[in-house]
């Protein structure tokens, strides 16, 4: 009896392994769809936003009006510009039929890139081949012919919606620069050269791209011009993120000391060391620089247009570790100087902050949210040498005391008249005991 117990249960126990077996033999051979392995790879750049980051502010990620590439292609708020899409590619094959290529030609020429397209996301694509090409050929032609409307390489029908209503335009500038919003940079210069005019022979995509973007930004052109032949462009918004970071050095600046290589504390601990705070003319808005106390710092100008651009540039340094980090670094700096409402009026006040978010608490709250989460290497930061200046200069006792007895004795006229009183009385009382000690050795005779 207790044999055919036995025995059953090795029986059962047996087919349970088998079963175990065959369970986690199908589990092993899943791929990962969320994240592919090789999300980490150099021709994957174009990302999801990680989760934490969007529950700080989902609306500065999100498109309003028209979806680019897979990740929002469908959606039903985006059906009005989708529906424009196969009307500007007729129009185009219409305008260019003398002297660009056939319809067949644009398809083709993407479908021979479909490979390395894919390879550009993070996610795995489960969209047919017929409509993932039929999505990017749209996609490219609508955002080519956006801009070369807009910088009058062609003119419109006058009452066209697309380029006759502001608010779309408004939209599709933010939209375009999202990280999940995006097709690879290759797509957009295949449907470029195919379409291009005679006239268009000297203008470059980089060119009429960065024009477009800096309608919002207005950027000095001269700062621009050097990204218009760069080849090294994953999407747009990196190619505007190369337009923001201009030249400044992409590598460490030299031997720093680590002791002092640490965050450096707020605008109002600054000050109370002594330290003044300028508005630095410079071509590059990034760059920050401290000279002999002074912190000179190019003016920012935050709204909705800034403040989601500066997001999506922070999302893409994080997960493309194949650029820089600049803007990162630069917005941990800035996140730094304003830990407080206070932080963020004083450099309001300053004219070095130019604020179209709302209140200062906003703005706070847009630093605080921005750094939640990032990875930063200071050691490897631009900004290295300029936080290791501040941190020295801060942790001096004398200019801590030298501020004090400034702030005490001179921060306003009655004090200064009151310090000057005190001065001159100590100077009359001392007169007053060198001739009491002088009368004393020497009486009159």
């Amino acid at each position: 009896m207790n044999g055919d117990t036995n025995h059953r249960a090795i029986t059962v126990a047996a087919d349970a392994g088998r079963g175990w077996t065959s369970h986690m033999e199908g589990r092993f051979r899943q791929t990962p769809t969320l994240l592919k392995p090789t999300a980490n790879s150099y021709s994957c750049c174009i990302f999801r936003v990680p989760k934490s980051q969007v529950e700080s502010n989902a609306k500065a990620y999100k498109p309003r009006v028209v979806s680019v590439g897979p990740y929002h292609h469908g959606e039903e708020q985006l059906m009005l510009i989708e529906q424009h899409k196969p009307r500007l590619f007729s129009a185009m094959l219409d305008r260019t039929r003398d002297y660009g290529a056939g319809l067949d030609h644009y398809f083709e020429a993407v479908a021979s890139l479909e490979t390395g397209i894919r390879d550009s996301y993070s996610e795995a694509l489960d969209q047919e081949t017929s409509v993932f090409i039929e999505m990017m050929v749209l996609d490219a032609c609508f955002i080519v012919e956006m801009f070369r409307v807009f910088a009058q390489v062609i003119r419109p029908d006058a009452n066209d919606p697309l380029f006759s209503m502001r608010w779309i335009f408004t939209s599709l500038t933010l939209d375009l620069l999202l990280i999940e919003n995006q097709i690879p940079f290759i797509v957009l210069q295949t449907i470029y050269d195919l379409s291009s005019s005679p006239s268009e022979a000297n203008t470059s995509l980089n060119e009429i791209a960065l024009e477009f973007f800096n309608y919002a930004l207005r950027l000095p052109a001269e700062r621009l011009e050097r990204h218009y032949q760069v080849s090294n462009v994953t999407h747009l918004l990196d190619l505007f993120r190369m337009g923001i970071i201009g030249h400044l050095d992409l590598e460490h600046p030299g031997w720093v000391d680590e002791e002092s290589l640490q965050l450096i504390p707020s605008t109002k601990q600054l000050q109370l060391a002594g330290i003044k705070f300028e508005p630095r003319e410079s071509d590059e808005l990034i760059s920050v620089v401290f000279d002999d106390g002074v912190l000179r710092i190019p003016p920012l100008t935050l709204d909705f247009f800034t403040s989601s651009f500066f997001l999506n540039c922070v999302a893409f340094e994080q997960s493309y570790r194949y650029c820089s980090s600049h803007i990162t670094n630069y917005m941990i700096l800035m996140r730094c100087l304003v830990r407080s409402a206070l932080d963020a009026e004083f450099l309001s006040q300053r004219n070095i902050i130019t604020n179209f978010l709302g209140t200062d608490e906003e703005v706070t709250r847009f630093f605080n949210d921005l750094a939640k989460d990032v990875m930063f290497d200071m050691k490897k930061s631009y900004l290295a040498e300029l936080f290791e200046q501040v941190n020295r200069y801060h942790q001096n006792k004398w200019h801590v005391q030298r501020t004090g007895i400034k702030r005490e004795y001179f921060g306003s006229p009655w004090s200064f008249i009151s310090a000057a009183a005190a001065f001159i009385l100590l100077v009359l009382t001392f007169v007053q005991a060198i001739y009491a000690i002088y009368a004393y050795y020497r009486p009159d005779d």
